[in-house]
């Protein structure tokens, strides 16, 4: 145990906490009480600490690694989610370079300029493709106004969760109205309620429905496991009646 902390920096009391919980746990316990890692418990424990620098929760880690098996898969969505992280603190280490820039020369700085990335501007420029796009098929726009950034991570994680807990149900073959997968979907919409916009039952049907006849957010599904958006669409129907 002592060699994974040294290598991977992080506390033997931490790994202790990960057993205890079954996030984590060793591929041996010696008569001696010694833990032993292998390579399968070292690559999961990779995964682990990208999401906790992605600010996942623990709970909602194992539950994400509990529904992949494909570690390809998990990288890449790691990367993704990363690569978007990476574009955020690039555009705050640009303000605060420039911040530093204007007070070493006396002069003020822009105050447009000031909070460049610290607000939703860098989000409306993110979503600015998508929007494009929904406005030029459907005439339809993701509202951003009252939308801060936080927000905009919160409801990127809670969708992710919620679309690989569905292909993770879909995987296993349980039924469009099994009450696993309602309670998935009730859980999802009061999260939008909460946090986006109002949305009915009828209201979420509407929209897996435009998954299915979307190309573009219908790939994205598909992408992820064959059958999802079919399954989505399935699912709400019988969740709504």
């Amino acid at each position: 145990m002592k060699q994974v902390a040294d290598l991977t920096g992080i506390t033997i009391k931490t790994l202790y906490h990960y057993h205890k919980i079954g996030l984590l746990e060793p591929s041996e316990v010696t008569e001696a009480g010694y833990r032993l890692y292998g390579k399968e418990q070292l690559e999961r424990l990779q995964h682990i600490l990208f999401y906790r620098e992605l600010d996942f929760s623990l709970e909602a880690i194992q539950t994400i690694l509990g529904e992949r098996n494909n570690r390809y898969t998990v990288l890449m969505e790691q990367k993704v989610l990363m690569e978007k992280k990476r574009e955020r603190i690039n555009l705050i280490l640009e303000t605060i370079n420039e911040t530093i820039h204007f007070e070493e020369r006396g002069k003020k700085m822009d105050e447009h300029k000031m909070f460049k990335g610290l607000n939703k501007e860098q989000w409306q420029e993110q979503m600015n493709e998508q929007n494009e796009y929904l406005n030029e098929h459907y005439e339809y726009e993701i509202p951003t106004d009252d939308i801060t950034s936080n927000e905009l991570d919160e409801s990127a994680r809670e969708s992710q969760e919620f679309m690989s807990k569905m292909a993770f149900a879909l995987k296993e073959g349980w039924s469009v109205d099994d009450e696993r997968v309602k309670h998935l979907i009730a859980h999802h919409i009061d999260f939008i309620n909460e946090h986006i916009m109002e949305l009915d039952e009828k209201g979420f049907v509407e929209s897996t429905w435009f998954f299915i006849n979307d190309e573009f957010h219908k790939n994205m599904l598909e992408e992820q496991q064959i059958g999802l958006s079919y399954y989505l669409y399935a699912a709400s129907v019988s969740y709504s009646e």
